[in-house]
């Protein structure tokens, strides 16, 4: 729902914004139309940026709060394609803070199997709390939209990542209760994204940048379990420096 709140905005935003002004002259600069500058140019953005996020599903009690620095490079001219028309950009991000936060430990129900291969329920200790670690997103691979704005740039993007959290996450069957040390998971997990979102420029090469994007937090089976997080939504807040 958020999603599909959000997308409507930046589709809204490029309709009004192609409606609104004409295509920008060659001789356009950074002050007086920040969007055609970069356009023109291909110029490098970099900049910090916050995450704050929810779990969805299983995991709907799961909060997350990410923060960290993003580098990217618009690398192509426009790419002439009706409504898709537009500029391909490289990237990647690195966070330092990265912090879940799920429930306290506690007992949960879980499917068993006897030894002779019968399921049946059994209540076994689980662990939670707030887990922290760092995260290294390489590869964001992002489309920039063209548009006649002179201060809103859309785009959405794909990306891959990795985390590694000091104790193994998710929280699952703890190995030793007596202990509260989580079991069957691991310290690594990838995280493949996507999502949309707009530049908005306040300055010639300055930009407030807004995104939601759509996360998967896996370890690929590293561990004995891969209980993971299937979805979560993500809201990213960040302010680029464009060179």
């Amino acid at each position: 729902m958020v999603l599909a709140v959000f997308a409507a905005g930046i589709a809204g935003a490029m309709a009004v914004s192609a409606q609104t002004a004409k295509g920008a002259a060659p001789g356009d600069d950074a002050a007086d139309n920040p969007v055609a500058w970069v356009r023109q140019n291909q110029r490098w953005e970099m900049g910090p940026f916050l995450n704050w996020g929810l779990g969805i599903g299983s995991r709907s009690n799961y909060k997350f709060f990410w923060g960290g620095f993003q580098i990217a490079k618009v690398l192509t001219p426009v790419v002439h394609a009706h409504a898709f028309s537009g500029q391909f950009e490289f990237g990647g991000n690195i966070m330092p803070l990265w912090q879940a936060y799920t429930p306290p430990p506690h007992l949960q129900t879980y499917t068993c199997i006897d030894p002779q291969g019968q399921s049946y329920g059994c209540v076994l200790p689980t662990g939670g709390g707030t887990f922290r670690g760092v995260s290294l997103t390489p590869v964001i691979l992002r489309w920039n939209f063209l548009t006649h704005a002179r201060r809103i740039q859309p785009w959405f993007q794909a990306a891959g990542g990795l985390i590694y959290t000091t104790h193994k996450f998710p929280p699952n069957v703890l190995s030793n209760p007596a202990e509260g040390i989580d079991g069957g998971t691991c310290v690594w997990n990838f995280s493949p994204q996507g999502g949309a979102g707009i530049h908005y420029f306040i300055g010639a090469r300055r930009s407030i940048d807004l995104g939601v994007n759509g996360v998967h937090i896996s370890s690929a089976s590293l561990g004995d379990r891969n209980p993971g997080v299937n979805s979560s939504i993500q809201v990213q807040v960040g302010y680029t420096f464009w060179r």
